[in-house]
């Protein structure tokens, strides 16, 4: 699953993505950065603490930054190429600047948020214009006329196609065309130092909820300063600048919430494991996430809800007390399901 990185120029996107993945990236890089980051689980880790395991693995998101256009404005950041580049992700993340740049200027992050939402609904107002055209053209459907004509609408007004309430049928009809305002978006504040334990001003919340957009605060700064402690030495830092925990955590549990994913665990002695699914999916096509063969010879699954097994102790006696149950290939898994599957090829 990709995570695509967007924002200004000045927002301090770059910083932002090597702060958290650890990457050094080059000032002016003109190509498109990939790095991979591992997505804490307070679960696993208590699960390692029972079974004392040779390995854990953890859930990981991708994470892209592409480079803005060569043209990029304070104010206009997409041409063709960053836009067919963004098709390519699943969700996208807007670094949005709240201090003054080189020359002084103050921040205005709700006008960038609004500018890059209407970027957004131009991009694939192009798309939806033709789309109309040739379905009049060829007499196409009433219902698809219909729902394109809707979407058109709604574009022409600058409003992003994830506003929409479009239903689960409506998302299936247009799962081919990549519209880039109804991809799954999180607003990220790049904030001094001083402001990181603040939460998101109301402005820049209002702006992000009209976008359809989730929102929080970081301070890239700050991150940077992280990744270079030692662990030992990170959560006295974070202490005294009034933070539980490192906003990279919290951004990139968001940043797994926004590909709507889950995770279902593993466990035993030789690995404890997250394994990243689409909420809502079946337990025959997880098992299909650890093997095909698991997937093709599925048998049942056997689960207990983690919190369940961490209060009784172990399988054995949530099995006494009617906790492990047996579940069919129809079964919805949900987050935190520890899972063990019975297969025969």
């Amino acid at each position: 699953m990709k995570i695509g990185l967007t924002g200004f120029p000045g927002s301090g996107k770059t910083t932002v993505f090597a702060a958290l993945t650890g990457l050094g990236v080059a000032a002016g890089e003109r190509k498109a950065q990939i790095g991979t980051i591992k997505v804490p689980d307070a679960r696993i880790d208590t699960l390692a603490r029972i079974h004392n395991p040779k390995k854990t693995t953890l859930a990981e998101v991708t994470f892209v930054d592409f480079p803005p256009p060569v043209n990029a404005t304070k104010k206009a950041v997409l041409d063709q190429e960053m836009i067919t580049a963004l098709r390519d992700a699943d969700a996208l993340v807007q670094v949005v600047r709240d201090f003054p740049d080189l020359a002084g200027a103050a921040a205005v992050p709700v006008d960038d948020i609004q500018s890059f939402s209407t970027e957004l609904a131009l991009a694939d107002l192009a798309q939806v214009e033709k789309k109309v055209e040739r379905l009049k053209k060829e007499k196409g459907s009433d219902r698809e006329i219909a729902l394109f004509t809707r979407l058109q609408q709604i574009l022409e007004e600058g409003k992003p196609l994830r506003t929409a309430g479009l239903t689960v049928d409506d998302q299936t009809q247009l799962a081919g065309f990549a519209f880039l305002s109804l991809r799954p978006l999180l607003v990220v504040l790049n904030v001094p130092e001083g402001d990181v334990a603040k939460p998101v001003p109301a402005g820049v919340a209002a702006a992000a909820k009209e976008a359809g957009a989730e929102a929080l605060v970081l301070s890239a700064a700050v991150e940077a300063e992280v990744a270079e402690l030692e662990p030992a030495d990170r959560q006295a830092f974070l202490a005294d600048l009034g933070l539980t925990e490192s906003a990279r955590d919290r951004f990139i549990r968001a940043s797994y919430a926004l590909l709507d994913l889950i995770s279902f665990l593993t466990a035993g002695e030789d690995e404890c494991r997250a394994w990243p699914i689409r909420r809502g999916t079946s337990a025959r096509k997880a098992a299909g996430r650890i093997h095909s063969d698991i997937e093709r010879g599925f048998i049942r699954a056997e689960v207990v809800a983690f919190d369940d097994f961490v209060r009784l102790g172990s399988e054995a006696k949530c099995r006494e007390a009617g906790k492990l149950r047996l579940e069919g290939k129809d079964y919805v898994v949900q987050d935190g399901d520890i899972v063990h599957f019975r297969f025969a090829v």
